[in-house]
């Protein structure tokens, strides 16, 4: 069974940091594009940043460009993201998910996601 468990989450302050990670298993990591996806209460869940398979180009949401990095290491089946300067409305429910080829014409939608192999979740508090 295919597992993927983010774990980084947290409170922290107005401008800290955080970083993510997304350990999968039982999936051939490196033939996958891979995304970070949010979903604040009340909410639609939004792409947040996505990656090519082989990590060599990388897409961020407007709101996250310069603040956010995404990048992954495929010898240890492993995605992060990396948080700086976070604000309150970075606050949300952060999922990992491995997207569908579709996600070459979609884009980091959760409609590109293939939808047997998200994650859990896991909390990120931003507080003012």
């Amino acid at each position: 069974q295919v597992q993927l468990v983010e774990s980084g989450g947290g409170l922290v302050q107005a401008g800290g940091s955080l970083r993510l990670t997304c350990t999968v298993s039982r999936l051939n990591f490196d033939d996958y594009a891979m995304g970070w996806f949010r979903q604040a209460p009340g909410k639609e869940r939004e792409g947040v940043s996505c990656i090519a398979y082989g990590g060599g180009s990388a897409y961020y949401t407007d709101s996250v460009r310069g603040r956010f990095t995404i990048s992954r290491d495929n010898a240890k089946n492993t995605l992060y993201l990396q948080m700086d300067s976070l604000r309150p409305d970075d606050t949300a429910m952060y999922y990992c998910a491995a997207l569908a080829a579709t996600w070459a014409y979609i884009g980091c939608q959760p409609r590109s996601v293939d939808s047997r192999y998200w994650g859990q979740g896991t909390q990120v508090t931003v507080s003012s």
